[in-house]
């Protein structure tokens, strides 16, 4: 014998079943989804070009700067790097001669002369940061890409010891760095 289901209990094992549904279509997606560790190294910049134009959209004003355009700058010592992200990233590596936030916001005239670029782990934090700088008249360009798209253009990172292939990825999602670069996060 059959029982008639209630209105209200109808509606509850429809909800149950588009619920299952949705989260089977969910794990196969996610399953189906390549990976970082997939991804070529092309792949991987092209990644870091998309969701760098997707957070630039945060600082529309703010100039941005390549990588290749920053390291001829930096050979001419026009340039200081101005690295906005966390002690403990820090600690992994930074581009060569770059001072902390903490360092340029204690006396930014220090710098006046120079060609100023702010950078983090893809460039979010930092247009941030340019962002709030350049409402003050301090006029702070973004890495575009930031330590991932530098490491892939060929520019060289540092940590206490020297020259190093670690690089801070602030979290999985931005596990994009080269090849030959073990990522730390």
């Amino acid at each position: 014998m059959k029982l008639p289901l209630k209105k209200s209990s109808s509606r509850i094992v429809w909800g149950l079943l588009a619920a299952a549904v949705a989260l089977g279509f969910v794990t196969l997606a996610g399953t189906m989804s390549l990976s970082a560790d997939d991804l070529t190294d092309a792949q991987k910049r092209l990644e870091i070009d998309s969701m760098y134009e997707g957070y630039k959209k945060q600082f529309p004003a703010v100039a941005g700067i390549s990588p290749r355009q920053a390291m001829v700058l930096h050979a001419d010592h026009q340039v200081v790097f101005i690295d906005i992200r966390e002690a403990k990233e820090q600690l992994v590596s930074m581009l060569p001669g770059a001072i902390t936030e903490k360092m340029f916001l204690k006396d930014p005239d220090k710098y006046k002369d120079d060609i100023k670029i702010a950078y983090c782990t893809i460039s979010y934090r930092s247009g941030l940061f340019a962002r709030k700088l350049n409402k003050k008249g301090i006029p702070v360009y973004n890495l575009r890409g930031g330590l991932l798209a530098w490491v892939h253009d060929g520019g060289k990172v540092y940590d206490q010891n020297g020259q190093t292939h670690r690089i801070h990825v602030y979290g999985s999602k931005w596990n994009l760095g080269p090849e030959d670069y073990q990522a730390v996060w």
